[in-house]
């Protein structure tokens, strides 16, 4: 009885959105006491690919770049919901137009363009930093 109310949970949850196996796991978790009731159906939904790492990280990334955050920001929360690094490169690796995104982010915060006073120009700096994009990322939107 226990298998088919998680798995049941499992569904309803990933109805809503795509999941990392790990985000899943940490959910079910919280309101079912067998690890391994919960592995065994959490195998059973990847077996049947309504749960799929792949695809979460594809879905994140797109909303993620949409929002106008940076490959650095993006990679350490998929890292942060259990995704592979291998999973994560390939995914990021896919787009090449990160500069064109800082600058997208760039100008919706600073229509004024980039300040000429230097404590200004610094907190521009923080906060493209803070968004997740590179120094080189950076320093092509400020040029």
């Amino acid at each position: 009885m226990a298998s088919a109310e998680i798995y049941n949970k499992a569904l309803d949850l990933l109805s809503r959105r795509e999941h990392s196996r790990k985000e899943l796991f940490l959910k079910l978790i919280n309101r079912f006491e067998s690890q391994e009731e919960i592995n065994l159906t959490l195998d059973k939904l990847e077996g049947k690919n309504l749960l799929s790492d792949s695809r979460f990280t594809e879905e994140y990334v797109q909303a993620r770049r949409k929002k106008g955050f940076g490959p650095i920001k993006i990679s350490a929360e998929l890292e942060k919901r259990g995704v592979y690094e291998t999973l994560i490169s390939k995914e990021i690796d896919k787009f090449d137009d990160w500069e064109k995104i800082a600058e997208l982010s760039f100008k919706k915060k600073f229509p004024d363009g980039v300040s000429k006073d230097f404590r200004k120009l610094q907190k521009q700096k923080n906060f493209l930093s803070n968004k997740g994009f590179t120094f080189y990322q950076i320093e092509s939107v400020l040029d």
